[in-house]
């Protein structure tokens, strides 16, 4: 449609057209009108403009364009046009026929959500041939049109940022998932929210996130204890979930604890906490589903508070509601409303909201402030909060953001200026001191988006880079440390932002999407071609344009980002799924499926979870690992029978488990150790559902036994327990879930062969089991049946558990791995094994590594073969 407007000639007529004779002239003629007489009443009174449309708009590359149809009664002359992005006049127009096209244009539009206005008025002409407009017969309509950039948002803790192909990256604080990377684990660079593209726009709230797709639908993920995401739960997400019952959204936002979205007809609806009537429901009760906020309409922008919303409207007028404890719905009172009032002010074009202070853009650029003054955020000079709007000390700004205390402006000429709080140097102009005045940021131009967060500041510049600065402690500056910073620092994804070990081979995922391996390779499982073993990486033939890989026993897999699977190495069970048992040392495509968002390598099966939620297995089914009801090996997928919508994927030696999205867990397959966790040895062709957990955030499995962390960050496991697996100071094998003694505050699980790690939201490594090869990296071959910390080792963002080594990623992106290293897999270009960490070496730019299951007849000990 864009691309059809734009090639449109733009009929644009700037000063008055020749017209034909006839009508009457109005009472108030406009400038360079002449008047007509007293007739002009009768005459208009018969006059409408019959229909006006607007077909298309939209913006791109900062260009907007738009178009759209007019008629006008057949007794006009003619009709007057007028066009207006965000309230101020682009152009205006007069045609002299009845019914015809428009179209118009306008270039330098920011970036973000803008609104187009036509409005037309019949027109007549007297028989001198003076014209008049029928004032009182206006029609008007509007669009919201959007400019979409690549943009950063930031929270309390945690940020988020909108790339330009649509997909996101987020970074901080994640204990309760809102990254959305899957994890609980804190990351203080950017990492990729997998499954999730075509985003437009994001919200950050206190503790989830909020994102808004070129479709019109919103997804939500991370705390949702209030019902904040609008899943009609109170189930925490660490992945994205759409927001069901909500279409056609143009924009969204997000408090403390709820959530807003303004849809295209102009209606606002919220979900969430609602203790100050923040919901605009006119009741305090909660929502878990989206609302409408009643008798609120044409609604053209949205802001939300920590827990209040303000809202303009399409005639200038602005509405406020929730919390008001500092005056901030600028009514002139302190009172709490349950339901949209007016604030005093008119022709706003755009509204922003900090924690506990409002702001307005007026259509002339000037901007309007309320609420909370203390350090001095309204920019008004002072420290007084006021009750009613006050105009701050700054003007000619093209967009407003307003965090706890400060409060930032984008100038036209891409600077930034701020004022307000500045204790943790939120304001970045090197100086931690206060401002009541609009200050300049320092050495920073060319900014195109801006965010304030509680306390820090984040800016995407025109090269698509991000800027920050202020509070950071949990990393959300996303410089890969934890140090707060009064000027720009610039957000750097990490060299490395995941990892994953197996037993005697790896694999790594470069930025570029390209895959390198390194290891045991008897089975061409390295995907270069060849069968030697490499102690340094080496690239996998032919492959790009990989997001995720896996790795199994003696294979490897690789999703795309076009949803399709890759495989390579052994395929005696047809685990390589391209329909063949024929073994690969390069990558073939897993036939016939797509759309798959995350993949899970067994021992020697896979798993693949496809964005409906559907599971899809391939490979070896003795013991009915496939969950497809039968014990036949596949070398092409099938789908796992009777599984709802799976969350995460797991996969042991023989057995599977998935975390269903309302938290609890299944499994299928092996079981002669009650690795299933149903009470029973049986083995299940079937999923059956582990007894007694219902709050499951994550699960992994081992060679046979699984363990999950729950919303309590407390550990459970079941299964194999002969080297203490389970950690709960036994080696007596659990047919149901045991807790892990002693561990709490876990951000990060995995499980290998018989040992498993933990990293706890302190950055410290914690393990437990087998440690015959020092892969518990205590410094001790001695098997621990409860868990012990790895002295020394801090600063951890992730933990990878192989079948006999250890790995950790630390928040400056390097890797340090220990324990067994026969095949060089812990990538110090050695082959000898080490009870200590110790660096990995010549990894740049990697986003995922993921190893293997070891191959269990290599060391031939301790293999509780089924």
């Amino acid at each position: 449609m864009f691309q059809d407007l734009f090639r449109s000639s733009l009929r644009v007529v700037l000063g008055g057209l020749l017209v034909a004779a006839c009508g009457a002239p109005p009472e108030t003629p406009l400038s360079g009108e002449e008047p007509l007489g007293t007739v002009q009443d009768a005459l208009c009174a018969d006059l409408a403009v019959t229909s006006l449309t607007m077909d298309g708009a939209s913006s791109y590359e900062n260009l907007l364009a738009g178009g759209g149809s007019w008629a006008v009664s057949t007794s006009s002359n003619g009709v007057r046009l007028e066009y207006r992005l965000d309230g101020k006049l682009i152009t205006t127009e007069e045609r002299t026929n009845t019914s015809d096209t428009w179209n118009v244009s306008q270039n330098g539009i920011s970036c973000g959500l803008h609104v187009l206005e036509v409005k037309a008025w019949p027109m007549v002409l007297d028989s001198a041939g003076n014209r008049a407009i029928c004032h009182s017969n206006v029609r008007s309509l509007y669009k919201h049109v959007r400019q979409v950039c690549p943009m950063a948002a930031t929270g309390t803790y945690h940020s988020a940022a909108l790339k330009a192909d649509g997909t996101v990256q987020t970074w901080g604080y994640n204990y309760y998932g809102q990254l959305g990377d899957r994890t609980v684990a804190p990351r203080h660079s950017p990492v990729n929210v997998p499954g999730l593209g075509n985003v437009v726009d994001l919200a950050v709230g206190g503790y989830h996130t909020v994102a808004l797709k070129e479709d019109g639908t919103v997804w939500t993920w991370g705390y949702n204890y209030y019902g904040q995401l609008g899943d009609g739960t109170a189930t925490y997400r660490l992945s994205p979930r759409w927001v069901p019952g909500l279409s056609d959204v143009v924009a969204i936002g997000a408090g403390t604890y709820h959530t807003v979205a303004l849809k295209a007809d102009g209606t606002v609806w919220t979900w969430g906490y609602n203790y100050y009537g923040q919901l605009g429901n006119g009741t305090t009760t909660n929502r878990s589903t989206p609302g409408q906020v009643p008798g609120l309409s044409s609604v053209t922008d949205i802001a939300v508070g920590g827990y209040h919303m303000v809202a303009a409207r399409q005639d200038g007028s602005v509405r406020a509601w929730g919390y008001n404890g500092y005056g901030q719905l600028g009514d002139g009172s302190t009172t709490n409303r349950l339901s949209p009032v007016p604030v005093p002010v008119s022709g706003i074009s755009r509204v922003f909201v900090g924690y506990t202070h409002s702001l307005a853009m007026k259509q002339d650029g000037t901007v309007q402030a309320w609420g909370n003054n203390g350090s001095g955020q309204l920019g008004d000079g002072s420290t007084t909060h006021r009750y009613i709007p006050v105009q701050s000390l700054i003007s000619n700004v093209t967009t407003l953001s307003a965090g706890d205390g400060h409060t930032a402006a984008l100038m036209p000429d891409g600077t930034v200026q701020t004022w307000g709080y500045n204790y943790y140097g939120q304001l970045g102009n090197a100086t931690t001191s206060n401002a009541v005045v609009p200050v300049q940021v320092s050495n920073l131009t060319n900014v195109s988006t801006l965010s304030a967060g509680g306390t820090s500041t984040l800016v995407t510049r025109t090269d698509g880079t991000v800027r920050a600065w202020g509070y950071n402690y949990y990393g959300q500056l996303g410089d890969g440390t934890t140090t707060h910073r009064s000027s720009p620092v610039q957000s750097l994804a990490s060299n490395i932002t995941d990892i994953d070990l197996g037993a005697y081979h790896a694999l790594a995922l470069k930025r570029d999407g390209t895959v390198r391996a390194w290891g045991y390779n008897s089975y061409g499982q390295l995907g270069d071609g060849t069968t030697t073993h490499q102690d340094m990486a080496v690239q996998v033939s032919g492959l790009g344009n990989v997001v995720s890989v896996s790795a199994g026993t003696f294979h490897s897999v690789a999703l795309k980002k076009d949803g399709t699977v890759w495989a390579w190495g052994y395929n005696y069970d047809g685990q390589l799924g391209d329909g063949t048992n024929t073994t690969r040392t390069t990558p073939v495509q897993v036939v016939g499926l797509t759309d798959v968002l995350a993949v899970e390598a067994g021992g020697y099966h896979n798993l693949a979870m496809k964005t409906d939620g559907t599971v899809w297995t391939w490979g070896a089914n003795s013991y009915g690992q496939l969950g497809d009801g039968t014990s036949v090996s596949r070398n092409t997928p099938v789908q796992v029978f009777a599984l709802g919508p799976v969350l995460g994927l797991s996969a042991g030696t023989y057995h599977s488990s998935v975390v269903r999205q309302d938290g609890t867990v299944w499994g299928w397959g092996y079981n002669y150790y009650g690795q299933l966790g149903d009470g029973t040895t049986t083995n299940r062709y079937y999923p059956v559902m582990a007894s007694g957990i219902g709050d499951a955030l994550a699960v992994t499995s081992g060679g046979y036994s699984t363990l999950v962390l729950k919303q309590n960050r407390t550990v459970w496991g079941w299964g194999y327990n002969s080297y203490g697996g389970l950690g709960d100071g036994t080696t007596t094998h659990r047919y149901l879930p045991v807790q892990v003694t002693g561990l709490g505050g876990v951000a990060d699980l995995s499980a290998g062969w018989y040992h498993v790690m933990a990293q706890k939201q302190d950055g410290s490594v914690w393990n437990w089991g087998y440690n015959g090869y020092s892969q518990l990296g205590d410094g001790t071959t001695t098997s621990r049946y409860s868990p012990v910390q790895v002295p020394g080792y801090e600063g951890s963002t992730q933990v990878e558990a192989g079948g006999y080594f250890s790995a950790s990623r630390k928040q400056d992106g390097t890797v340090w791995a220990w324990g067994h290293n026969n095949y060089g897999q812990l990538g110090n270009d050695t082959t000898t094994n080490s009870s200590a960490p110790v660096k990995v070496q010549g990894l740049s730019t990697i986003i995922i590594i993921y190893p293997p299951f070891p191959w269990p007849y290599d060391p031939p000990i301790f293999y509780p073969y089924p």
